[in-house]
């Protein structure tokens, strides 16, 4: 059976998580504590960066959880969560990309940075100028694949779904806003949604992580 290292806390954890939930795909999870397992011999061995998730099926190990989503796409067909035709494919490939380049990026700046410094203000513009341009993308269909929940949605969801408790408000986005509930009221969906002590742990843990970053940065100047 597939192995699915994991810990709810991550959002890349969630990503495949809601993509084995959604294919209905048999797997044993494996939680990862990140207060160290992730540094255990047992585990380096199985991905030498650390890093969550983890899927190791029959053997074949697979890392980043886009390359794991697209695995278990190729190998779980049924059913399909990304388009054939051309221009719908591109579409969805670039809502993950612009999801995780252009958006995560600032929700990591809103959750470290105090509400009214520059660069919260700034994180939030450009959430927005995001928020604008996937509304743009999603058009009149239910996913941004047409009418059937994608990659791309459980990519795009993950962030979208935790901003306003960051202070983003999606009723300025009301396409995206009804998109978000479609999502929400999936049972996927409901089974790894983050409670509000969860998220706050989250954000504790992204703030613990950006002060390590910048302290090794400050001592390799």
């Amino acid at each position: 059976m597939l192995k699915f290292y994991y810990n709810p806390l991550s959002p890349n954890t969630r990503r495949v998580w809601l993509t084995l939930l959604e294919k209905e795909i048999d797997f044993e999870p494996v939680l990862i504590k990140l207060d160290g397992d992730q540094l255990q011999e047992e585990f380096v061995t199985i991905n030498p960066f650390h890093h969550i998730p983890v899927v190791v099926d029959d053997g074949f190990r697979v890392v980043e959880s886009l390359a794991i989503m697209d695995y278990l796409e190729a190998k779980y067909p049924t059913p399909a969560m990304l388009p054939s035709e051309p221009q719908v494919l591109a579409k969805v490939r670039m809502v993950q990309l612009v999801a995780g380049n252009e958006l995560f990026p600032q929700i990591i700046s809103l959750i470290y940075e105090s509400e009214d410094s520059p660069q919260a203000v700034l994180a939030k513009q450009h959430i927005a100028k995001v928020l604008q341009f996937f509304t743009q993308v999603l058009g009149d269909c239910s996913f941004f694949g047409n009418e059937q929940l994608t990659l791309a949605d459980i990519v795009a969801g993950i962030s979208i779904l935790s901003l306003p408790s960051l202070g983003v408000n999606l009723s300025d986005y009301p396409r995206l806003e009804e998109w978000s509930e479609r999502l929400i009221q999936r049972p996927a969906w409901q089974k790894t949604k983050l409670s509000s002590e969860e998220f706050e742990l989250f954000k504790e843990r992204v703030r613990a992580l950006v002060r390590l970053h910048t302290n090794k940065a400050n001592q390799n100047k």
